[in-house]
């Protein structure tokens, strides 16, 4: 275990003990669910996501894998089958049903895996009264894990139903149609040796470590994200028919996919959304945009898009506020605010970052080794949260991933130059 990530004490900073949080994260994951039906919760509609059903499977086979299994002796397993059914890609610990085919488990029911919930937070409950460092370390790292398949839950469930040609809404979300969004700025930095990295207390994931310097160049970033609007001048000034603003494999995928538009808008002017189709809002950040479509249009508008340290140096003095999943509104909003804007909450924004280790990186010890450091490769690094995450999930250093064709999260990006 890498001493470095553990918590300080099992109490987090806001006194909130270790046996409050398990049980408030663990029933967030099931308010989440309310909306739905059972036919619901076990539609796979691509093979990027997942079922709802087995997302609540996955993260309670995680705290009877990774803690209780090492942690009480003698400790018999719900199900046996359960372990090669909600594993996920961790190989050491042994075989998996594999990804695309995890909407084809009509069994077990939604029944059973609410009955398996209950049974391991059983045991858990008895195991937290008595939790030394470590294992506190453990939970906590399981609880990040939950909140992150709570955004992927509502990702994945908004990917189903946008297939249903009824176009059902997931439930009533807050109206869209925020304030106008004000003349896009530009806030600039000075160059020079910068330190990015996680460096204090609580809980980081090891992807966020070591603290280490970088140099910059002087930069500018713009004041907010890129809204909708914007994006509809792009498309209207032949943004996906002009090959050149494309890197080759963007292009190919424009070409084999035939993209007009960022996913979920329609050609009568709607947006599907969590609530249904609506309206698309103008001044509301664009979102579900690929990482080819953000550089894409930010050579078409004579920028670029900032590097992961450009991005963590800007946010330094930026409120950690914003529209998370909290808001209820379960969708991006135009905000008119002072300074730099959206930078939390709202869309995950794209950097021109690669994800890949930081100088001296080491990753946890045993099966837990393969949560972060083996995908650092080809993929892309967006930083910041959406209105889908949890407020109390992310940091000014959290490293968010995706390939660069993916578009079913709610990411979206802001612009940077240089100076």
């Amino acid at each position: 275990m890498n001493s470095s990530h553990l918590p300080a004490n099992v109490r987090g900073p806001d006194s909130e003990s270790l046996s409050d949080r398990f049980a408030r994260v663990r029933t967030r994951s099931l308010e989440l669910c309310e909306p739905l039906a059972p036919e619901d919760m076990t539609v796979q509609s691509m093979a990027d996501a997942s079922p709802t059903k087995w997302h609540l499977a996955h993260v309670t086979w995680f705290f009877e894998q990774f803690v209780l299994a090492p942690r009480l002796p003698g400790y018999k397993p719900v199900d046996d089958g359960y372990h090669y059914l909600f594993n996920s890609y961790y190989y050491t610990a042994g075989e998996m049903h594999q990804r695309p085919s995890r909407g084809l488990l009509s069994r077990p029911t939604v029944d059973d895996i609410l009955a398996y919930r209950r049974q391991v937070d059983e045991r858990m409950s008895e195991l937290l009264e008595t939790a030394d460092a470590e294992t506190a370390f453990l939970v906590t790292l399981g609880l990040n894990h939950e909140q992150q398949h709570q955004e992927l839950m509502l990702t994945d469930i908004k990917h189903v139903l946008a297939q249903n040609p009824l176009t059902p809404a997931y439930r009533e979300v807050v109206a869209s149609g925020g304030p106008a969004a004000a003349e896009q700025g530009w806030h600039g930095f000075p160059g020079g040796i910068v330190e990015i990295g996680f460096g204090g207390d609580g809980f980081c994931y090891d992807n966020e470590t070591p603290r280490h310097r970088c140099w910059l160049e002087d930069f500018g970033i713009a004041s907010r994200p890129v809204t909708n609007s914007e994006f509809m001048e792009f498309i209207a000034a032949g943004g996906y028919r002009t090959p050149e603003l494309w890197l080759s494999d963007g292009w190919a995928t424009v070409q084999a996919e035939g993209w007009a538009t960022p996913l979920y808008w329609r050609s009568d002017g709607n947006n599907f959304t969590l609530g249904g189709l609506r309206p698309l809002d103008p001044n509301a950040p664009v979102t579900h945009v690929s990482y080819f479509e953000a550089d894409a249009f930010a050579r078409w508008a004579g920028a670029r898009l900032p590097t992961e340290a450009e991005w963590e140096t800007a946010s330094r003095d930026v409120e950690m506020t914003g529209n998370f999943v909290e808001s209820d509104a379960l969708h991006p909003m135009g905000r008119d605010q002072s300074g730099l804007r959206q930078m939390f909450g709202d869309v995950w924004e794209w950097t021109a970052s690669p994800y890949a280790p930081y100088p001296g990186f080491k990753p946890l010890t045993g099966s837990l080794g393969e949560y972060n450091g083996k995908f650092m490769c080809t993929q892309m690094v967006l930083r910041g949260g959406s209105c889908a995450t949890p407020e109390d999930h992310i940091r000014p250093t959290y490293r968010n991933f995706f390939y660069p064709h993916q578009r079913w999260q709610f990411s979206g990006f802001r612009l940077a130059v240089d100076a």
